[in-house]
């Protein structure tokens, strides 16, 4: 509705705004105009039915030529046209049925006018409700005076008053001047209305297609993003592989001593680039919703001396004091969870701290405060004495490539993705992450996670089979590997030379399969990208062989790349397991151990 206007205004352009719809700005016209006719109509009739010398009538008319005229400037000064409707219907209704019962005391062709105009103009005014109330508010008495009239029961002690020709004429005139007004203007916004809609319509179909658009542009560049990331993962992971790999094999050749700390910084600064490039993945596979949780046993105190084994050595170099404690509720507790998962977010919660403290301490706590129905609940709390977070950051550096300041990546370096995975990854189990900090006295970091308890021993878990302990037992393992790049061929046979394992190669899938049909093989190693054939079709080859031994070979994935679904494209196409590169020696020897290991236990059955 539009605001107040003046009381000395008289202009519709005053009244109207275009916050109004269409119907509303149609309605406050109706009224403007129409009280001019209305107001030419009455005064007429005035004026007619004075001259006839009508008390009744003449006052009549004469107080509802006062009221138009009040109305209409009511209307200019505060255009609130639910009212003025209102007072307009009751005056006419009052107005109608007073003729009817007392001053005609009939009904008339102008009676019945009076009742369509009545009811046409309260349903476009006011809607279907008041529609049906002020037509049945005139028709019902009208129609009780029909009744008493046929029954000759109706009669009041006032002699009726009688209009000449003249007057039926003007009125009936007037009124159907009036019903043809409202008809053609409320048209006019009707037809106003309905085009409008047609052209938001056809804006609203546009914008559609434009969403439609950009929703496939979106998902095909996500598409191109993923296959970007995958691609970019196999180009830098595949040297990188070549490094840590060499690196491994030249450590475990007994160095000298100057050699071993080069090759121990070589082996370094490859394993921070890994972290890096693995952080980016690992982050883009969170925010596309790939993260699987497991649900494997593990002792948590082994888990949290193994994390902070590591990190105590380098905590130490630069001369922290780290202490790590953990609530002897806790020991010889096998647990259920995902260790995987849990160890990616100490590990970088510790790291951070062990990163931006330069003196003082690094307080690693895990606390059992709740242990009931086979649920046990563990508080980790990781405090250090660093430089501390502003109050103002501290929502902040949960952002992903996001540190507090620019002067601390430039000091302290790294990516700003390690807090942003570990909120996330809490996040997509339920969990949050409470931080407190004061600039120049240290953080603290800490976060409740429920696991479930499992009847198994401590000695169960994480028991290697027999196999892992004498790796000479497998000196006599037939192994095809299905690998086209010369620097990973020649450090695959380098690293399997300890293993005293002579493996055969191919250097595509489609020789792979040639090279499998003609030999007998216990594993083999498969790359994903190869020419001619990739790691997937040559893998869902094999598993179509007639011959069931060679169809079941277990099959495990050699990859740099890092799509998302890696994991559910490597089983899908049948193979057994995968392998990241680059990878670690001992990780590759236990999977190879544990899947020949499972064929020849089920070989003996």
């Amino acid at each position: 509705m539009s605001k107040d206007a003046g009381f000395f205004n008289f202009s519709i352009r005053n009244i109207i705004s275009n916050d109004q719809s269409i119907l509303d700005q149609a309605r406050i016209r109706l009224l403007y105009y129409g009280f001019f006719i209305v107001f030419v109509a009455v005064a007429g009739l005035f004026f007619s039915v004075y001259l006839q010398h009508l008390p009744l009538l003449t006052k009549i008319s004469g107080i509802v030529l006062v009221c138009v005229a009040v109305l209409f400037k009511y209307l200019t000064y505060k255009p609130q046209w639910r009212y003025i409707s209102h007072t307009l219907l009751l005056i006419a209704t009052l107005v109608n049925l007073s003729n009817v019962f007392i001053v005609i005391q009939k009904v008339d062709i102008i009676t019945i006018q009076v009742i369509l105009l009545v009811v046409i103009f309260s349903y476009y005014m006011l809607g279907h409700g008041w529609g049906i109330f002020y037509s049945l508010l005139n028709i019902i008495p009208v129609m009780a005076f029909y009744v008493l009239e046929y029954n000759e029961n109706y009669f009041i002690p006032l002699r009726p008053e009688s209009i000449d020709e003249a007057t039926i004429i003007i009125s009936m005139f007037a009124n159907f001047i009036i019903i043809i007004f409202i008809h053609s203007h409320f048209y006019n916004a009707f037809f106003k209305n309905i085009k409008e809609l047609e052209e938001t319509s056809q804006e609203q179909a546009i914008l559609n297609n434009k969403l439609g658009l950009a929703i496939d542009k979106a998902e095909k560049s996500s598409q191109i993003k993923s296959e970007f990331l995958a691609t970019m993962s196999h180009e830098i992971r595949t040297p990188l592989n070549a490094i840590v790999g060499m690196s491994n094999l030249m450590i475990m050749a007994n160095p000298r001593l100057d050699q071993k700390e080069n090759l121990n910084v070589l082996k370094s600064s490859a394993n921070n680039l890994q972290s890096i490039v693995n952080d980016v993945l690992d982050f883009n596979k969170i925010e596309a919703g790939k993260v699987i949780f497991e649900h494997t046993k593990f002792s948590i105190v082994d888990l949290l001396q193994n994390i902070c084994g590591a990190q105590q050595i380098k905590a130490e170099q630069k001369g922290l004091t780290f202490t790590l404690k953990i609530d002897p509720t806790l020991n010889n507790r096998v647990l259920v969870g995902d260790p995987t998962r849990l160890t990616q977010v100490l590990f970088n919660l510790i790291s951070n701290a062990i990163k931006f403290t330069r003196e003082g301490n690094i307080y690693v706590k895990a606390f059992c405060y709740e242990d009931r129905n086979n649920k046990l609940r563990v508080t980790f709390t990781i405090k250090d004495t660093g430089i501390g977070i502003d109050k103002n950051n501290l929502q902040s550096i949960f952002e992903p490539f996001t540190q507090e300041s620019i002067t601390t990546t430039r000091q302290y370096g790294g990516t700003g993705m390690g807090l942003a995975i570990v909120k996330r990854l809490l996040e997509l189990q339920g969990l949050q992450m409470h931080v407190s900090s004061k600039v120049g006295e240290g953080s603290e970091f800490s976060f409740n996670m429920e696991f479930a308890i499992s009847s198994a021993s401590i000695n169960e878990v994480g028991e290697k089979h027999p196999l892992l302990q004498n790796t000479g037992a497998l000196s006599n393992l037939k192994m095809l590997i299905a690998e086209d790049n010369p620097v990973n061929v020649l450090l695959m046979k380098k690293l399997l030379s300890k293993w005293k394992i002579v493996p055969t190669i191919a250097e595509n899938g489609e020789v792979a399969i040639d090279v499998f049909k003609k030999g007998n093989f216990d594993i083999i190693l498969m790359d994903l990208q190869m020419p001619v054939m990739n790691g997937f079709d040559a893998a869902m080859e094999i598993r179509k062989l007639p011959d069931a031994k060679k169809a079941n070979i277990p099959i495990i994935a050699l990859t740099a790349a890092a799509l998302l679904d890696i994991e559910e494209q490597v089983l899908h196409a049948g193979m057994n397991d995968y392998v990241s590169k680059p990878f670690k020696p001992e990780e590759l020897m236990e999977k190879i151990q544990n899947l020949v290991f499972a064929v020849t236990a089920h070989g003996s059955l």
